[in-house]
């Protein structure tokens, strides 16, 4: 275990802390083909714990394939997922939420006639176990309500419990999303394209959202708005046609002559 000294900034021990131990999430040689069609090839990355990771490439370079094998959506032809140093890789995508991990979708599922709160109250419901008693108000478990207030009053959007899902913006719905996940209290979140289709206003308040996430949550976003990426990632992994291409720092991935060759262009120059 790592010593702190007790001179260190509070920031410091939370940044040693999140890294003790096993990593968030270990992919090592993950492979998906259809017929001929590889669609990933021998994928291999590490989140650490707390990590901000984000996974860009061009489309069709099988990013979201990877997402689906992380979740198990999807099977992997090959290969092995660790989440928290558990072997995970033949776990089904529920057995691996009740693990720790969560994720959302390109197209949200939320409950669009229920409020915010009762949104969230339904994932804060079933990690204490009363998924059988959902039917139930939400004022009379009021531990889920404290819960459900708690998590939006920490991201900013206590403003819209009560309101249906259904009068929000967009950008709005995706930020409910993103609690909504977080209501299970998961150690790895997985967001596919969170900002897709959200305007820029909306997408960057969305990120605003994502840094205010827990120092303990692993983040692994997958986004096509690199000023979003650039922003947001301590470490990015580039894919191209099914594989890995590079991985590195921001700095790393935006000085890598391969990537913006494929990918960034030259307007991502320093």
């Amino acid at each position: 275990m790592a010593v702190i000294s007790q001179e260190a900034p509070a920031s410091a021990q939370r940044t040693l802390a999140a890294t003790e131990g096993p990593p968030a999430l270990a992919v090592r040689g993950l492979n998906k083909h259809y017929g001929a069609l590889h669609v990933t090839r021998d994928v291999s990355l590490t989140l650490e714990r707390g990590a901000r990771h984000a996974i860009i490439g061009p489309n069709g370079a099988g990013k979201t394939t990877l997402i689906h094998q992380i979740s198990g959506l999807q099977k992997s032809g090959s290969g092995q997922i660790q989440l928290l140093g558990v072997d995970i890789t033949r776990f089904s995508p529920e057995r691996r939420a009740r693990h720790g991990l969560a994720r959302t979708f390109q197209i949200n599922a939320l409950f669009t006639r229920l409020t915010v709160m009762e949104n969230i109250g339904l994932a804060v419901s079933a990690r204490h176990g009363l998924d059988g008693s959902l039917g139930r108000p939400l004022q009379s478990r009021a531990q889920v309500l404290d819960d459900a207030a708690a998590l939006l009053s920490q991201l900013g959007l206590l403003d819209l419990a009560e309101r249906r899902v259904a009068e929000l913006a967009y950008g709005q719905r995706r930020m409910v999303e993103i609690a909504l996940a977080l209501g299970t209290r998961p150690r790895v979140l997985l967001l596919d394209e969170p900002a897709a289709g959200v305007p820029s206003d909306e997408g960057k308040r969305l990120f605003d959202l994502l840094d205010r996430l827990p120092e303990d949550v692993a983040v692994l976003v997958i986004e096509h708005d690199m000023g979003l990426v650039f922003r947001f990632a301590r470490r990015i992994t580039v894919m191209v046609e099914g594989q890995v291409l590079v991985e590195g720092s921001v700095a790393d991935i935006r000085a890598d002559p391969r990537v913006r060759e494929v990918y960034l262009g030259n307007s991502h120059r320093d």
